[in-house]
């Protein structure tokens, strides 16, 4: 079988006429293929520079023809232009061509003319599809490749027939990100419209619906300046990325701030930067030290992680937190009093070691990353999944009204907490919208405990602001 391929632009008359020959031989021979790729004028010298860099071939003009010899292991075999595959026909088939100027100009018109209306088509029916585009920063991080699979998993984007997956890792090396994007299309998504990568801020956020914002890899600085330098490198990257949200997402974006460092501030220079979008739609993520407090309260009970609910942590989600377990409940507990499987007790009465909870208990949870990652020689990335995952089901709509998450917000007043600062505490979300619950009491103990809390998010909020001038200025 012999297998050609015939390329060129579409405005060329040599390659109307290797068409036509093509035609001939394929009509006439029945074990000769060809197989054509008509190209614009502007498409062109672009795709024969990269597809002779991949052959390793030498051309310059079109029409380019190569017979392909994949049935014998091997790549393709460079015939040339025109003329070479004319003096090719003609030595093994005894065929030539005896077409006109005038036809050849007049089929290359033809050509031309019908590629455009193809292009156009094309263009058309892309704008008939509207996928929902998601950005994940930092896409190199663990995290990112426990979570690709799972944005697609059913519940979590219901209402969206397709998604656009676009994966920005600053300064990365681009191969690396190309590995990630072949290993999301091996997947065969139904849901996934296309998978890009960025290593540049050239398009950053361009028409995001929602953007996660896993933690940044900086290289180790060393010396007494390393955390004042990662602050201030935290601070000039979300300085950039909130400008950058302000005038390219979508104007209904859902922005959620991940990851275990910085926090808080992160979701605070967002807000600063994105005036322009509603302060509703950045959290920070504190779920998933909510769900490693929830693990540490199931194995004193017996229970399963899932028995145990409406945990709240409050306050700086990297820092200074406090575990509230005032509305935590467990189910399937088989204590004095047992109950169906929707019936439910509450903790601090299920539990009576009061000194667990006041030393143990919280000295677990604040070191339970650190433990899994010295354990696993990896950081913590499936417990962080399955937050991001928990919290955008909750604002798709895919959660009960009851169920009460941990989220970074912009406070208000709430609480008497400091406004303009944020702060973690207990939402619950209905009709994709989240609203903080009203009814949870603060004593005099917690309430100097999240006061801790406050003052060290406000003098992380003065070094930056300080740090910020100091730049402007130098």
């Amino acid at each position: 079988m012999a297998k050609f391929v015939l390329a060129g632009k579409a405005n060329c008359p040599y390659f109307a006429k290797a068409e036509l020959l093509a035609d001939l031989l394929q009509r006439s021979l029945p074990k000769f293929s060809i197989h054509k790729l008509c190209m614009h004028p502007n498409e062109w010298q672009q795709w024969l520079e990269t597809t002779c860099k991949e052959n390793g071939w030498q051309h310059e003009y079109s029409p380019m023809i190569w017979r392909e010899l994949i049935n014998r292991g091997g790549k393709g075999m460079l015939l040339g232009g025109f003329s070479d595959f004319l003096e090719h026909v003609q030595a093994y088939y005894g065929i030539t061509s005896d077409m006109t100027t005038e036809l050849m100009m007049k089929i290359a018109t033809e050509n031309l003319l019908t590629r455009e209306l193809c292009m156009k088509e094309e263009v058309y029916h892309q704008s008939l599809i509207k996928p929902l585009h998601i950005w994940i920063s930092s896409a190199l991080n663990p995290t990112c490749y426990i979570l690709i699979p799972q944005l697609f998993a059913p519940g979590v984007f219901r209402d969206a027939p397709t998604i656009s997956l676009h994966l920005l890792d600053v300064g990365a090396i681009e191969e690396d990100l190309q590995g990630v994007r072949m290993e999301t299309e091996d997947l065969a998504l139904p849901q996934l419209h296309k998978v890009t990568v960025y290593t540049e801020l050239d398009q950053a956020f361009q028409q995001a619906h929602f953007i996660i914002l896993l933690d940044d890899s900086w290289p180790e600085c060393g010396g007494e300046d390393e955390e004042e330098s990662k602050v201030r490198k935290v601070s000039e990257r979300y300085e950039q990325y909130g400008r950058l949200i302000d005038e390219r997402a979508h104007k209904n974006v859902a922005v959620i701030v991940a990851g275990n460092t910085l926090v808080n501030l992160k979701c605070s220079l967002l807000l600063e930067n994105a005036p322009s979008v509603d302060s509703g739609h950045f959290v920070g993520m504190a779920t998933q030290l909510e769900y490693e407090a929830r693990a540490h309260i199931a194995q004193k009970l017996s229970v399963k992680t899932a028995d145990v609910t409406d945990v709240i942590v409050w306050g700086n989600i990297s820092g200074s937190s406090h575990v509230d377990l005032q509305r935590a409940k467990v189910f399937q507990y088989e204590g004095a009093i047992w109950g169906p499987s929707d019936f439910s007790q509450p903790v601090l009465k299920m539990i009576y070691d009061r000194k667990w909870l006041q030393t143990d208990f919280l000295n677990l949870v604040s070191s339970q990353r650190a433990t899994v990652a010295s354990k696993s020689q990896r950081a913590t990335a499936i417990s962080a999944t399955n937050g991001i995952i928990a919290v955008l089901k909750a604002w798709n709509c895919n959660s009960s009204a009851e169920e009460v998450f941990s989220l970074g917000i912009l406070s208000t007043g709430q609480y008497n907490l400091p406004a303009g600062v944020v702060f973690s505490m207990p939402v619950s979300f209905q009709d994709g919208r989240w609203s903080v619950l009203s009814d949870v009491i603060i004593g005099d103990e917690m309430r100097a405990k999240l006061q801790i809390a406050a003052d060290q998010l406000r003098e992380v909020s003065i070094v930056t602001r300080t740090q910020a001038q100091q730049s402007h200025v130098s």
